[in-house]
């Protein structure tokens, strides 16, 4: 009896501690693909909602595992569209990171903690519109050290 305890114990354990894990964000196949052509650029100022990068710090190294976070804001009167949110890992062909990130996207931003990020440096778009349509595209550069 004493034997069946301590195997449940450890298995409740091990399903637990798996559950904590990290959660792929970037598969390294993903990242092995050749960088998107052409130019990111964002438009200037807009009525759009605004999209903060909070976490990690853009263009700063970071060692994976790394809590990814959002902020947006809508302008005036305005309110977020969650359904319009699109997150699109800037590669050939793009690769919509969208459904990765689905139960993390909410009205105010994304919070996807623990997210597996391969190393090297990940030119990430982030699109948000807000009820009345206004759009913002942002642009955000993670490094990933070893």
């Amino acid at each position: 009896m004493m034997k069946l305890i301590q195997i449940l114990c450890t298995s409740a354990f091990i399903f637990f501690a798996g559950l904590a894990s990290a959660a792929p964000l970037i598969s390294a196949k993903e990242a092995a693909l050749p960088a998107a052509s052409g130019t990111l650029a964002t438009r200037g100022i807009s009525r759009g909602p605004s999209v903060k990068l909070v976490s990690p710090e853009a263009d700063t190294p970071v060692n994976s595992p790394i809590d990814f976070k959002v902020n947006f804001e809508a302008r005036g009167e305005g309110k977020i569209d969650p359904a319009s949110i699109k997150v699109v890992y800037m590669k050939s062909p793009f690769v919509d990171l969208t459904p990765r990130l689905k139960n993390a996207i909410s009205a105010s931003g994304i919070d996807f903690a623990k997210a597996d990020v391969p190393p090297g440096s990940h030119t990430i778009r982030v699109s948000v519109k807000d009820v009345d349509g206004r759009e913002t595209n942002s642009v955000f550069t993670l490094v990933v050290s070893k």
